[in-house]
């Protein structure tokens, strides 16, 4: 896990004002070709390997219709070096990564933080959250709004599991094949076994 020190993470949930300007980049890692969205006050969106890069590359232009691709500054240069390590292997929680969740509903900035408190190699389920939110009955909501996470890896999806240990979904490229192989990655019990992307 990352010594980088547990800066609060930058959270501004609600409207978006629009005046912004979202900067993309795409980079390589060990999992393939990754994209990386961000503003001024930190990333915003995260997409993992499509077919191809190009495709990788339009899906987050898809959620960053305004987005302008060009050389990622040192913070998010940052980002995406710890992103890339941590998929090489050299395990990294990631929370030092400053967010902003602009635009995005509260309840789902609140499943997402939650979601980011989960350590590399473990796991929780949709309901273990819901109930960490005083909403026991919420398992589904959570589901639904980790499934529009903007941010995996640095949000980490994958450590959320369907009751009973079974995997769920995965909303990412390859489905709950990658899920299965990121939580191989990180020496999950009951996943740790080598899968191929």
């Amino acid at each position: 896990m990352s010594n980088r020190g547990q800066r609060k993470v930058n959270v501004r949930c609600g409207r978006h004002t629009g005046l912004v300007t979202t900067g993309i980049a795409l980079f390589d890692t060990a999992l393939g070709t990754c994209a990386i969205a961000w503003r001024a006050a930190g990333i915003v969106g995260v997409q993992l390997p499509e077919g191809s890069p190009e495709s990788t590359r339009q899906r987050l232009e898809h959620c960053f219709p305004d987005a302008v691709e060009h050389q990622p500054p040192a913070p998010v240069q940052r980002a995406i070096d710890g992103i890339r390590e941590h998929l090489g292997g050299a395990l990294d929680d990631l929370r030092w990564i400053d967010l902003d969740f602009e635009g995005v509903p509260e309840f789902d900035c609140t499943v997402y933080d939650l979601t980011r408190a989960i350590d590399p190699g473990t796991t929780l389920t949709y309901g273990d959250i819901a109930a960490e939110l005083g909403k026991p009955g919420a398992a589904q909501a959570v589901g639904q709004a980790l499934g529009r996470n903007p941010l995996p890896i640095v949000i980490p999806c994958h450590r959320v599991l369907a009751a009973g240990g079974q995997v769920g979904g995965f909303s990412a490229g390859g489905g709950t094949l990658t899920k299965r192989g990121l939580l191989a990655l990180e020496h999950t019990p009951g996943f740790d076994d080598p899968v191929l992307f």
